[in-house]
């Protein structure tokens, strides 16, 4: 299916790479925390805090997949190869 899809990250790349550096400090924040043997509690909200950020850059970069290369590739008539895909990627991310 990605053939059908004229962008292989669909989206605004600067939003999402500004959201991913994001992320990345604040990764880098949890290392420290547990380097500098910080609370448990706050280091759990920190990782928390990271992975809804993780989150909120798949729901970007999913909604986008959606709206452009799923639906390229059903207009192309591979809706069982574009919904296998989906299942199974949705099925990675539920995990």
């Amino acid at each position: 299916m990605e053939d059908n899809c004229s962008n292989k990250i669909c989206g605004d790349k600067k939003k999402l790479i500004a959201r991913a550096n994001r992320v990345e400090g604040q990764i880098r924040g949890i290392k420290r925390m547990i380097e500098e043997d910080a609370y448990c509690d706050d280091v759990l909200n920190q990782i928390s805090s990271a992975k809804a950020a993780l989150d909120g850059i798949a729901k970007v970069i999913l909604e986008n997949h959606l709206r452009k290369c799923v639906v390229s590739g059903i207009k192309n008539n591979e809706e069982n190869k574009v919904i296998d895909e989906l299942i199974y990627t949705l099925g990675k991310m539920m995990k």
